[in-house]
């Protein structure tokens, strides 16, 4: 599960300022979006302003909404964050992309112990809506099974509303019609690419498959492009993280003239292999689902395997298996209560009531599950899950490789998520299968 951080804001005033406080710093923020109506202009200001901690400037650039969510106290662990880092070498030059009425910038700095891409979301009166940190990574080398002379690709946007999203349809060449598959991330903030360090799961999985004739559709998660307004959501679950685009990704595909429509797929990695089983039940057309390192348990569970795994101090242990003991615990009535775990209480009861087994069991659909044996994030106890459930199923195909990683990607001994700073690729014997059982 992706390893991307919300930067944590601090607000300029008490709780308690007056309506005159209040009023200045409102009028500041709205002459700071007319003298810097460019967005890219806005984002180096502000990371400027962050690089070198000058958090109360910082402040009058953010919306409302930031000034709120973001006190003082987590701008300063915010700081230590950034210093652990090292000293600044290079910033590269910012690169918007216009989302709605948004514009996302994202900043590469090069620090001395690794490099960080800075993503701001400029909203359309040139205030900072979101902040996010994201360990950078060289850059992107085609891996030897793609064959770009064989595919194009083409801008789409899932949907025309509020939740609007862009994403990428990579086709084979010729008219098709073709299988199509929707690829559907892990957790966490993401983009199209699903870049985990240095390593993009879904751009490997499009070029890949649509270089042996499978159209493949990948889109921008929307808590990386609406982060901040999710975060103000009551009832936020995974339908509005997860199950609402893949779906609406699949009905859109549908539309697409090169596309065959009774040969469309789903193709989930990690969270969203977990989500599959509902994404399947609410479309209700999907020819199978393919599943990688998909979890069969509670989230809260795979936190505390993971926190042990990696040998964190006993304290920060202990305080994971207190947390995951109170969801177990939570009902309707506990619905405002702070998150947990930094899940909102409204996402984890709505998942109390979710068996992904037993709602795969229910779907008359072939299903694919592949598994990385030096995966500690979904393990075997989640695959051993999925196998007495659905293991005696002849519509069900299931696929381990010892050598592959959370990310599917090859290595030796004991995985990290060091691991996935390393520049690496999905292993082209993941991309054969996936080819050699859709057209099965």
């Amino acid at each position: 599960m992706r390893r991307t951080q919300r930067l944590r804001g601090g607000t300029l005033y008490h709780k308690k300022v007056k309506r005159f406080g209040i009023l200045i710093s409102f009028l500041a923020a709205v002459l700071l979006a007319q003298t810097s109506a460019d967005p890219s202009v806005t984002a180096r200001k502000a990371l400027d302003l962050l690089l070198s901690a000058k958090y109360s400037d910082l402040n009058p650039l953010f919306t409302p909404e930031m000034q709120k969510a973001f006190p003082d106290a987590e701008m300063a662990k915010l700081g230590a964050q950034i210093r652990s880092f090292g000293a600044v070498g290079t910033i590269g030059a910012p690169a918007p992309q216009t989302v709605g009425a948004n514009t996302i910038v994202v900043i590469p700095v090069a620090f001395a112990s690794q490099p960080i891409n800075f993503r701001f979301i400029i909203n359309s009166h040139g205030l900072v809506a979101g902040m996010f940190m994201i360990p950078g990574s060289t850059p992107w080398q085609r891996p030897a099974y793609s064959q770009p002379g064989s595919f194009h690709e083409r801008a789409v946007t899932l949907g025309n509303d509020e939740w609007k999203l862009n994403g990428t349809l990579t086709l084979p060449n010729g008219s098709g019609p073709f299988p199509a598959v929707v690829l559907v991330h892990g957790s966490g903030p993401a983009d199209r690419d699903e870049s985990v360090g240095a390593v993009k799961v879904f751009r490997d999985l499009a070029e890949g498959l649509a270089s042996r004739g499978i159209a493949v559709l990948r889109y921008d998660k929307r808590t990386a492009i609406y982060g901040a307004k999710i975060k103000e959501m009551r009832d936020f679950t995974l339908n509005e993280e997860t199950v609402d685009d893949a779906v609406r990704a699949a009905a859109l595909l549908r539309t697409e003239k090169e596309i065959d429509p009774q040969h469309i797929y789903v193709l989930g990695h990690s969270l969203g292999g977990y989500a599959a089983p509902r994404i399947a039940e609410e479309d209700g057309k999907l020819a199978g689902i393919i599943f990688l390192a998909a979890n069969a348990r509670p989230i809260e569970d795979l936190m505390v395997d993971q926190a042990e795994y990696l040998n964190l101090p006993a304290k920060e242990i202990d305080g994971v298996k207190a947390a995951a003991k109170r969801i177990k615990t939570l009902e309707p009535g506990d619905a405002d209560l702070p998150p947990i775990l930094n899940m909102p209480i409204s996402y984890l009861l709505d998942l109390k009531e979710y068996d992904p087994v037993a709602a795969a069991k229910k779907l008359n659909v072939r299903m694919l599950f592949l598994q990385g044996e030096r995966d500690f994030q979904v393990t075997s106890k989640d695959l051993a899950l999925w196998k007495a459930g659905l293991g005696s199923r002849k519509d069900v195909t299931i696929q381990t490789f010892p050598a592959l990683n959370h990310l599917f990607v090859a290595g030796e001994g004991r995985s990290t998520e060091a691991e996935y700073r390393k520049p690496g690729h999905v292993a082209p014997e993941v991309v054969d299968a996936i080819a050699k059982w859709i057209k099965g």
